[in-house]
């Protein structure tokens, strides 16, 4: 397992926008069908945007029409932490980047085959490694 990374408040704000702060420490969202990767279908790697840790390839990301970008797997399952948020009246499962703890957004039992599942990330908490780069 990867050590994880610890840094204060400050030093999130150091290194992150004011935007990606809002959502990957503080657990806002962006709005739906605004972030950069909703329709990017550039082959590649998806990381996490607070400490580059991979988390999802572009060959499990599928347009769910929800307004954000959408996975049917992870890249490694302990890459992601399942968090129960029972937040705005709702029952769901948040998912947080294992290695740092930042915010990523939700997994719903709506996807596609083969797993069934839908990580409904926001563009603010990821990074994007072009293929062969």
């Amino acid at each position: 397992m990867e050590e994880k990374i610890k840094k204060t408040d400050a030093e999130w704000k150091a290194a992150l926008t004011p935007e990606q702060f809002d959502v990957l420490r503080k657990k806002g969202t962006e709005r739906a069908f605004t972030g950069k990767y909703n329709i990017h279908k550039e082959k590649g790697m998806y990381v996490c945007a607070g400490c580059g840790s991979p988390l999802f390839s572009s060959d499990t990301k599928f347009d769910s029409g929800c307004g954000w970008p959408s996975f049917f797997e992870a890249l490694e399952k302990e890459k992601i932490k399942e968090v129960r948020d029972l937040t705005f009246g709702m029952a769901r499962i948040e998912i947080l980047c294992a290695k740092c703890d930042g915010h990523l957004g939700h997994v719903f039992d709506d996807g596609p085959k083969p797993t069934g599942l839908r990580y409904c990330v926001n563009s603010l908490s990821l990074g994007f490694h072009p293929e062969g780069k």
